[in-house]
Order: structure tokens, then C-alpha cells, then sequence
């Protein structure tokens, strides 16, 4: 093998890697948004609770949905 083709291949394997890692990442961010869209209610619960439990005051928003409040920011500017 001549070192041109050795050249050319090793060169598409590194593009090769570097598609695969990118689409890697693209589904990790995709799953991370899909957590956080469906559990981000619960995740403000729990961190309102732990805040309670160390001795600060509950937010006022503690008690609404995450779509009320970004309807409400939408409608406040």
C-alpha cells in the first residue's frame, strides 16, 4: 500500500470518528432535554424541599408548573 492510500484512509477514518462522536453528543443532549422536559417539575420540588429542610424559605413559584411559568415570562416580557 502506497502512502497515499494509507494517507487517504487513515484521514477518513479520523472524519469517520469525529461524525460518530458528534452524533454521541447530539444524542446525549437530546436525552438530557428529554429528562429535564419531563422531570424538571419534580427536580423543582425536590430542590425546593432540600432548601426548606437547610433553613431557607420556600419560592413563591414552588407551587406552579413549569409551563405556567414560562407562559408567565412570555406574557411579562
Amino acid at each position: 500500500m502506497s502512502i497515499r492510500k494509507r494517507s487517504k484512509k487513515f484521514r477518513r477514518q479520523r472524519g469517520q470518528a469525529f461524525v460518530e462522536y458528534v452524533i454521541l453528543i447530539a444524542v446525549i443532549a437530546l436525552a438530557g432535554l428529554f429528562v429535564l422536559a419531563n422531570f424538571s417539575d419534580r427536580l423543582r420540588e425536590m430542590i425546593t424541599g432540600i432548601t426548606v429542610t437547610l433553613g431557607g424559605e420556600a419560592d413563591s413559584t414552588a407551587d406552579k408548573k413549569s409551563i405556567d411559568i414560562v407562559q408567565e415570562l412570555d406574557a411579562n416580557g
